[in-house]
């Protein structure tokens, strides 16, 4: 087989060298291995077997490979009984007992999968949303002056900063990478036999409880509460959330900048390469590619946190129904990877068109002064200053003039004008001016985030 035998698109379009270590089937099985390795040591630790025996059997951990597995499974038709007799048909008759002693399928699965989800995001994922997250303050901090006409529902409402509008992202970003941090941290794994009760452990060591203790610890991982055959759904689930909630910052971000960058907007662009088509009928087409790629992944593993929720229901204290579904939870963790590489180029090569949001934001000059002008007469006395700016913005839209003119030149709010200081005035012919705290809040969130991250 090549590449383009395969028939999922991460594995022939999306697919990275460095996603095998701690993604692919050979990776899982690696750290099933480790994690076979792990109890043989606390074996020893505890005088079951002699750290001879134990080295013997983590050397021969260190050799197994998913072939060789998978092998063995199409005669024992399960995959952890293979891994075991793999590892035995690699070991002394000394050392043969003491492979997979006292221990179930799942305190080998689940521990395992924990371990790797945990090196996956401490290895991959983190350092690729860190790396977009300082793309997004710099683009945040160089932009946080230029102005901008904020929008809400789609259309013009009043002005801000495209600073402003990246420190959105910004913010979420870093809230949700710290998120996936401490849910990173939180990651269990077990040892506590078939039903969780280390019923089969007690039959070993003295203390089953601190075996599991022992094992865990070398592997890095917390000790949980409780278990049953399978450990509590809870940690990975929140950490999926996370993920999840760091994914959909992504997907937000890239609508947005998509959006902005329609032909009647114009106020962003995607850089292009000398070479790069747009259409394969249209040779003019400059078309958010990159953007609506991150979108569209999104849409795709989005929904899979549902069944993550569905996988974290088990009957009584085991049953299959999660042992196929929870094999494609890697592949959440490579599409994020993939987004936010992707977001992280076109985020460095973003072009912005100044010009363009000044002249959208002209574009709505005479309408968008509405809020601050019905703001200043409520402040010097006017007792309905909202319906009053807005009967006259209706008229001034229907009859396509400016709201200024038609409200200055209404005798009954003269009295209410003479109180208008010399800048308020110069605001309201000049709603550019009208940004709020905009680039001071720019300022504060990248601060914020400096600290964090840099």
């Amino acid at each position: 087989m090549d590449e383009f035998d395969f028939i999922s698109p991460l594995d022939y379009r999306y697919f990275e060298k460095e996603f095998t270590v701690f993604l692919s089937e050979n990776a899982r099985i690696k750290y099933q291995a480790k994690v076979e390795a792990a109890l043989v040591k606390a074996l020893s630790k505890q005088g079951i077997c002699s750290p001879k025996i134990a080295k013997e059997i983590e050397a021969a951990c260190l050799k197994v490979l998913a072939k060789d597995v998978y092998e063995e499974e199409k005669k024992t038709k399960h995959d952890i009984r293979a891994l075991a007799n793999v590892i035995k048909a690699n070991v002394s008759g000394e050392a043969k007992p003491f492979v997979h002693f006292g221990a179930t399928s799942y305190d080998i699965v689940d521990t395992a999968n924990a371990l790797r989800y945990k090196d996956t995001v401490n290895e991959l994922l983190l350092p690729s949303l860190i790396e977009l997250e300082k793309e997004w303050i710099k683009l945040a901090e160089k932009n946080a002056g230029v102005v901008q006409v904020g929008r809400t529902h789609g259309q013009h409402a009043v002005p801000i900063t495209f600073g402003f509008t990246l420190a959105e992202y910004v913010d979420r970003l870093g809230n949700r990478i710290k998120e996936i941090e401490r849910t990173t941290n939180n990651l269990t794994g077990k040892f506590s036999g078939a039903v969780g009760a280390y019923n089969a452990t007690s039959l070993i060591v003295k203390d089953p409880i601190k075996l599991e203790k022992d094992i865990l610890a070398d592997l890095g991982l917390k000790v949980p509460n409780y278990s049953t055959q399978v450990i509590e759904p809870e940690p990975t689930q929140d950490l999926l959330n996370a993920v999840f909630g760091a994914f959909t910052v992504l997907a937000n971000f890239s609508d947005d900048m998509r959006h902005l960058q329609r032909s009647e907007i114009n106020e962003i662009a995607e850089a292009v390469s000398e070479n790069q088509v747009g259409s394969s009928t249209m040779p003019h087409k400059r078309n958010p590619i990159n953007f609506e790629n991150v979108k569209s992944l999104w849409k795709v593993f989005m929904p899979r946190m549902l069944t993550v929720y569905m996988d974290s229901i088990t009957e009584h204290q085991r049953d299959l129904t999660n042992s196929a579904s929870q094999r494609f939870l890697p592949e959440v963790f490579a599409a994020l990877v993939v987004s936010s590489r992707r977001l992280l180029k076109v985020s460095k090569g973003l072009i912005v068109d100044k010009e363009s949001m000044q002249k959208n934001l002209l574009s709505s000059k005479d309408l968008i002064v509405a809020e601050p002008l019905y703001i200043l007469l409520a402040k010097y006395g006017h007792p309905d200053a909202h319906e009053a700016v807005r009967v006259l913005s209706s008229r001034a839209r229907d009859e396509k003039q400016s709201v200024i003119e038609i409200i200055f030149a209404d005798v009954s709010l003269k009295k209410y004008f003479d109180k208008f200081s010399k800048k308020e005035l110069i605001l309201l012919k000049n709603p550019q001016l009208y940004v709020g705290e905009s680039e001071k809040k720019v300022k504060q969130v990248c601060a914020h985030w400096k600290k964090v991250f840099l």
